[in-house]
């Protein structure tokens, strides 16, 4: 069973940085799943934001994010992380990893970790 914890996330001044985490269980180094972040603001329905891959590390993201927003992953900690540069009011939401297998949908999803840009 996949397993993911967010941590990382407040609230914070427009332009600020914050990293969130994603702690991941029940995966080996040559699983094939995708680990990928979304968003859910307040009325709206949940979005994309980045995407690593878990045994080969290639990303992508989507527009509203990607000259600002990082994914990575330490191997040895089995941790996802979103560095969030250049934070906007409308980043605020409820940040949530997920894990798929390749291809697949996101079958396992954390609880989530709340991100406030104030301006």
């Amino acid at each position: 069973q996949v397993q993911l914890v967010e941590s990382g996330g407040g609230s914070v001044q427009a332009g600020s940085s914050l990293r969130l985490s994603c702690a991941v269980s029940g995966l080996s180094p040559s699983s094939r799943y995708q680990v990928g972040w979304f968003r859910q603001a307040p009325g709206l329905g949940r979005q994309f934001v980045a995407r690593i891959s878990w045994s080969g590390g290639s990303t992508s993201y989507s527009d509203s994010v990607k000259d600002r927003f990082t994914i990575s992953k330490d191997g040895i900690k089995n941790t996802v992380y979103l560095q969030m540069n250049s934070l906007k009011p409308e980043d605020t939401a409820m940040y949530f990893c997920a894990a798929a297998t390749m291809g697949g949908p996101y079958d396992f999803w954390g609880q989530g970790s709340q991100v406030t840009v104030s301006s």
